[in-house]
């Protein structure tokens, strides 16, 4: 794909948003910026990247929550499973 179709087509998906930031960690975000290795500074690339990072961890944890409510639910059955397991294999 030519890159300004592919700039167009990775724009028409992007919103612009405003944020509010302390200035310590806008001079972070653009320490960051300023180090990538033949990489013009993008703070929204930074910015992106974390909050997408931030999402994934949320949902992992919130997926995470559900199976150990699962596991809750059913400790009881869970466990007369394992006993009736160790039973069977400790037969001769």
């Amino acid at each position: 794909m030519p890159a300004e179709r592919l700039r167009r087509c990775y724009d028409h998906n992007m919103k612009t948003i405003a944020i509010t930031i302390d200035e310590a960690m806008l001079d972070s975000i653009d320490r960051l910026a300023g180090a990538r290795d033949g990489d013009s500074p993008n703070r929204s690339r930074i910015i992106r990247t974390a909050i997408k990072e931030y999402l994934d961890r949320l949902e992992r944890e919130a997926e995470e929550e559900r199976e150990r409510e699962i596991f809750r639910r059913h400790r009881g059955r869970l466990q007369q499973q394992v006993a009736a397991l160790v039973n069977d294999q400790a037969k001769p």
